[in-house]
């Protein structure tokens, strides 16, 4: 809609993941006009995920990029709008939202944050060379891969000791590697204790590089932190669980509040603090972190976004 001359959306997503494209499905099909700022590349991590073998409806498993292009699909079928461009900053004005975009205002009556994060890296060599092909960020999406296999856990945190656990389903050992000392939780370190069979703890460990041939991921060269020696761990697969970086730099100076982690806070109804502003997926406070989890973040967002837009106009 036009207001003075000024173009003013029903909706502005930030972000094109699969909660963000997920939303879109459900208010462009209901003739709500949606449009979608993305900076990167459309699908977001689930984009770069080699193969998703846990998203319902896929029985023998999807590669990450084609399902990301299926929900750009859908979206688009339904008259979403889908432009590239960053958003440096958010602010709401009477009763409208503006962000802007590349050095140029854009406005909207409903606003829907869905970011995402991204996974903490060691930022050692061979780390992106071997991504998806030996080095993973998610037990819950890529363990199975590693049945009968060998792996190396990186983190010493609660994240860090619950993903090995979880990861002894499949892997026949772990080789627990952490900086410093653990850092999890007391109640997590008893059971650890139990699992001595399956995980070796290997602390004050820095990992200096990740190994391999051609594109076959072989282990990590490690260096003890109190001797300076260096090491050389073989094993089939490697998971890094050290902290995620919520994408919300961009909303400082917004008032939108955020957790001690840098994720968006929200009420039932997935609404910010800031009237008109919600959030879905990874970037939102106390989210799974899962590809269909934040599919169904963006559908519960986009139904209370319609209900917020309904009231606007009544």
């Amino acid at each position: 809609m036009k207001n003075d001359n000024k173009v003013i959306h029903d909706l502005a997503i930030i972000g094109a993941g699969p909660a963000a494209l997920a939303a879109a499905i459900y208010t462009a099909r209901e003739e709500i006009e949606t449009v979608l700022y993305e900076k990167a590349l459309v699908g977001g991590l689930a984009a770069t995920t080699d193969w998703v073998d846990n998203y319902p409806g896929y029985m023998n498993g999807i590669e990450g990029l084609r399902l990301a292009d299926e929900l750009r699909g859908q979206a688009e079928r339904f008259g979403a709008k889908i432009e590239f461009g960053e958003v440096s900053k958010l602010a709401r004005n009477d009763t409208v939202v503006s962000l802007t975009v590349d050095n140029h205002i854009e406005h909207a009556r409903a606003v829907l944050i869905a970011t995402g994060s991204n996974y903490k890296k060691l930022a050692v060599p061979g780390e992106d060379e071997f991504y998806a092909r030996g080095v993973h960020y998610c037990a819950t999406c890529d363990g199975a891969f590693y049945a009968g296999k060998r792996l190396i856990v990186v983190g010493g945190g609660n994240s860090g000791v619950q993903e090995a656990m979880f990861l002894t389903r499949f892997a026949t050992h772990i080789d627990l590697l952490v900086r410093s000392d653990l850092r999890a939780s007391e109640v997590l370190k008893r059971k650890l204790e139990t699992m001595k069979d399956k995980i070796t703890v290997h602390t004050n460990i820095i990992v200096e590089e990740v190994m391999g041939t051609d594109s076959t991921f072989t282990g990590v060269r490690t260096k003890a932190k109190a001797t300076g020696t260096e090491k050389v761990m073989e094993a089939d697969g490697m998971f890094v669980f050290i902290g995620l970086l919520p994408n919300t730099a961009f909303l400082a100076g917004s008032g939108i509040e955020l957790d001690e982690v840098g994720l968006i806070t929200s009420d039932d109804d997935l609404q910010t603090n800031i009237p008109g502003v919600f959030v879905a997926g990874d970037v939102r406070s106390h989210a799974t972190m899962q590809i269909a989890s934040a599919v169904g973040d963006g559908a519960t967002a986009a139904l209370k976004i319609r209900e917020y837009l309904e009231r606007q106009q009544s």
